[in-house]
């Protein structure tokens, strides 16, 4: 589970289908009046599904919305969520209510949120669902992910096989134990 934001109304660069010629221009962002939104979202790894939220703020508050709403989806299982170390991820209402609801909240090192699965489908997203746009509004910019996660959704795989193929799996070779 991770934050992905701000994300503010601006032109994105990035390639587009357009005709040859001259470029687009970009347009100006001098005034942003609309403000920021955020994306919280969780990547469920047993079924390769993205869940989101888009918010206002990313406070404590929200992420427990979230929260809430994983518990709800699976509500007889205990849940795992890997989480990096946001001051909201460890506010105290939240840590109490995962500890009272079956939800462990398991943190990542400082400086290694590369290691949570979720942020190379962020990537994935800013490519395809971001770049070239120049969406004017938030609704614009969240119809864009929301169609987009849901294509992704629809091909998803599980993401518990982890690299068997890998050339790195033939180059650590562990000697037998000597008894």
């Amino acid at each position: 589970m991770d934050e992905f934001g701000p994300r503010n109304l601006l032109p994105r660069k990035g390639k587009a289908w357009r005709p040859h010629g001259r470029p687009r221009r970009l347009r100006a962002t001098y005034h942003r009046y609309d403000g920021v939104m955020h994306m919280l979202a969780a990547l469920d790894l047993a079924t390769g599904k993205i869940y989101y939220r888009i918010r206002q703020r990313k406070r404590w508050q929200e992420f427990l919305g979230l929260l809430k709403a994983l518990r709800a989806r699976w509500p007889g299982e205990k849940l795992y969520v890997v989480l990096d170390n946001f001051s909201p991820h460890k506010h105290p209402n939240v840590r109490a209510w995962a500890a009272a609801h079956r939800v462990e909240l398991v943190y990542l090192p400082t400086y290694g949120s590369w290691l949570n699965w979720i942020e190379s489908e962020f990537a994935a997203l800013r490519y395809f669902a971001l770049n070239g746009t120049d969406h004017r509004s938030h609704g614009e910019r969240n119809a864009a992910i929301n169609a987009y996660i849901r294509w992704r959704n629809a091909r998803a795989e599980p993401k518990t096989n982890l690299a068997p193929d890998s050339p790195i799996r033939t180059w650590t070779h562990y000697p037998a134990k000597a008894a």
